[in-house]
Parts: structure tokens; sequence; C-alpha cells
């Protein structure tokens, strides 16, 4: 079993940093003087004993000579970040953090005139592939609302349609008035009025989201509050709305069960239902139904999951 933990002890580094690896004389001193002149917590020196370690081994594999800070060159760091994302398909993020452990330690060896060049000097960080917010599938959609069904939570239901119907966000839940929802026979809007920057907006009710909200207003605790959501003590505050998605992750096993995530549920089915059969919405729709002053913040739903992108690439053909 491997521990997580870092070493308290900040010395733990000296002599060993290159154990085990092919090193020209003196590497293991500068090293350890470069390490002994960071003002960083014992996890990052750790971090940055790993991340040199890993690419002084590859340099030994990669050039079949030892480890030496004067012959590692722009192209050696390079074939270094190719080799991570391409044979260990390492993370971006992992990649990234190994590289800027390279790029500090040569700042340092130039800054300390060990090295003449600074070959990481460069060498750029991968950009990271921005990936839609995850919802939830409609399988754990349905786990949820059949265990609110079956536990009869009106209250609850009503929260949870109202965020998956309406792509609510956890303060316009939690500050929602009786007066800002409208409901006929036929139609229903709600106005949030507490979204980013103070900016209200109006939202269509779907009949399923109708339904739940008038069942749960008609029940609601006849308590001194023009909130929407009260308990027998008052109106409920954020972290009330909290702790009942923190209720029904630990009833349902939805690790993920947060109210922002059935918001990205929603975004996400509203721009697919068109795939379904269903009438479909357009980004512009959807942004302001959100809320989103940009299209750029709204087009993150349309890109695809990593599995996604996965299966598209597993497919490619050279």
């Amino acid at each position: 079993m491997v521990s997580n933990s870092c070493s308290q002890d900040g010395k733990n580094y000296e002599h060993n940093v290159f154990r085990g690896i092919s090193a020209r004389p003196k590497q293991e001193e500068i090293f350890s003087e470069f390490l002994a002149d960071q003002d960083i917590s014992p996890c990052s020196i750790q971090a940055l004993i790993m991340d040199m370690r890993k690419f002084a081994k590859w340099f030994n594999t990669a050039n079949s000579e030892p480890w030496d800070i004067g012959r590692v060159t722009v192209r050696d760091i390079t074939d270094f970040r190719e080799f991570l994302r391409q044979e260990k398909r390492q993370a971006v993020a992992t990649i990234n953090r190994n590289l800027a452990s390279i790029r500090k330690y040569f700042k340092w060896l130039f800054h300390k005139e060990y090295i003449t060049i600074n070959p990481a000097l460069s060498v750029k960080e991968l950009k990271r592939q921005p990936l839609a917010p995850q919802g939830l599938t409609r399988s754990a959609v349905r786990t949820l609302l059949r265990e609110v069904e079956l536990r009869k939570d009106i209250r609850a239901k009503a929260i949870f349609s109202l965020v998956l119907y309406t792509g609510a966000r956890l303060s316009d839940v939690t500050y929602l008035e009786l007066s800002d929802i409208s409901i006929s026979e036929r139609k229903g809007t709600v106005i949030y009025r507490h979204g980013k920057g103070s900016k209200q907006r109006v939202v269509p009710i779907p009949l399923q989201a109708r339904n739940s909200l008038l069942f749960y207003i008609e029940t609601r605790p006849p308590v001194d509050s023009q909130r929407v959501f009260v308990g027998e003590r008052g109106q409920l505050n954020r972290r009330g709305i909290q702790a009942i998605f923190e209720k029904y992750r630990a009833l349902t096993g939805i690790e993920n069960l947060h109210c922002h995530v059935l918001r990205h549920t929603f975004s996400h089915n509203f721009l697919s239902s068109a795939e379904k059969g269903g009438a479909g919405g357009n980004l512009v729709q959807l942004a302001q139904i959100l809320g989103h002053e940009s299209l750029n913040t709204t087009a993150i739903y349309t890109k695809n999951s990593i599995g996604q992108l996965a299966d598209a690439t597993e497919k490619m053909v050279y």
C-alpha cells in the first residue's frame, strides 16, 4: 500500500535523489543544493524529487548515457514530454507538473551559472482539452427521483425537479420567493432574481416541475416567510438546501449529487433532446435559461465527454 502522506523531514532528500540512476559526478550534490534553496513544503520537495528522477531515468534510457545537467537539450525535454503523453498516457496535469519541475530546476541552474543555456526555457506546457461538465446519467436521475418518491419527500422532489427542469443554481433555489412563481393550468414561469451579478431571468416551468411545485406549495408549513423552501423552524438557507442533497447522496450512493451537477444534467438534456426525438433546444436558448451572458460559457455543453472522445479516437486508422 502506498502512502499519500509526505515526510516532514526536509532532509530526507539528501544523498538519494538519483539512487539507482546512472549520473555524472556532482549531480547529486547540485540537486540537493537546489532543494535546500527551495522554501516549500515537504510534499512539494518530494514532488520535485519524483519528477526529476523520472526525467533522469528517461534520459539514461533515451540517450544511453549518464544523467548530466550540462548535456540536457531542448530536444530532450520535448521528447520527454511526448514520451509521457504518447507512451505513458499520463494526464495533462501530471505532464505539466513534470515540466514545471524541470523548468524550476533549470532556471535555478542557469541563475547559479551551472549551465550557460537554459534548455527548458522554450518548452511549452500541454494545452488542456476542456471537457463538458459532467451531469448525471438517466439511470442515476431515475434512482434519485424514485428514492424521493418512496420516502414521500414532497419538498425534496420539488427542489430536485426545479433544478432538473429549469437549470436553477443553488442561490436560485435558496432565495426563491412565492411571488416569483407563476403557474396556470397550462403553463408556468419562475423568476430567478439572485443569479450571478444579481441579474434576474425568467424561465419556463415544464409540466413535471409545475406539478411537483404545486403539490409542495399546497403542503408547505405555515411559517412566517415568503421563501418557497422552508422547514418547520423557518426558511432554509444555502446550508439547509445543501443538506437535502447530502441526505440523498448518502441514501442513493450517487457520489456527485450536488445542485450544480443537476444543473449540468439539465443543460446536457436540453441540448441533446432533439437527438432523442424531442423538440430540442439550441445554445442561445440554453444561455438565456442558465443566465449566461456569453455563449462561450454555454458552449462547454456542446463538447464531448472524455468517453465520447475515447470512442472516436479508437476508430482512427492510419
